[in-house]
């Protein structure tokens, strides 16, 4: 049984939920257009792996992402157990600004919970990660989810903490000319075009 990473995908990009998801082999990829401050941007999303077997590949795609989500199953602590060393993978291969979003997924199934909330909000808290949980079978956080992670890059490439112009950003862009003096004191002006995110879970399985 998966955390439902793939599910959780499904629904941002389709909007309706996949019961019957298959566990993900290798690596799979989903897109979305979504508006962050009056610009539209491409989200191009990488579904990795989960099984421990897959790690390799998993890792070979952090390089090239602007933003990560972490999934973990609140119904399965094992998953939430093997969040250090995912993350440990994340902070090594990503560049210093990759914003990371952790997920407690299946939080319809509170009846089932094995990690509370108050304990996942702390783990995030103490390694500078944003957090919900959501349910991919019901939608709910789901969206706020993808789109916080896509504001928070769209806020480290304003202020000038993403370097755009180095080769790991994850965003493709198109350099813009300010059009006043006003804009000439922002640290940096594009026209983003695409954003490219990865999600991984905390898998237990050797699979």
């Amino acid at each position: 049984m998966g955390v439902g990473k793939s599910c959780l995908l499904h629904q941002f990009t389709e909007k309706k939920f996949m019961a019957d998801c298959p566990h993900t082999i290798g690596v799979e990829f989903g897109t979305r257009i979504i508006e962050v401050c009056g610009q539209k941007i491409k989200l191009q999303i990488w579904d990795t792996a989960g099984q421990e077997r897959f790690r390799a590949v998993t890792r070979s795609y952090y390089r090239g992402a602007a933003g990560a989500l972490m999934v973990y199953d609140i119904t399965r602590r094992s998953t939430y157990n093997h969040l250090s060393s995912w993350l440990t993978d994340a902070r090594n291969l990503t560049n210093p600004n990759t914003v990371i979003f952790l997920i407690g997924n299946k939080c319809d199934l509170d009846a089932q919970r094995d990690v509370t909330y108050e304990e996942a909000k702390q783990f995030a808290d103490e390694n500078g990660l944003m957090f919900v949980e959501a349910s991919a079978k019901t939608g709910e956080n789901v969206e706020e989810a993808f789109l916080e992670t896509a504001k928070k890059i769209y806020q480290n490439i304003q202020d000038g903490s993403l370097d755009l112009n180095a080769a790991e950003s994850g965003v493709q862009h198109k350099p813009t000319a300010p059009r006043n003096a006003l804009m000439c004191r922002k640290r940096y002006q594009a026209s983003i075009e695409t954003v490219d995110l990865i999600i991984v879970c905390a898998a237990a399985t050797l699979l």
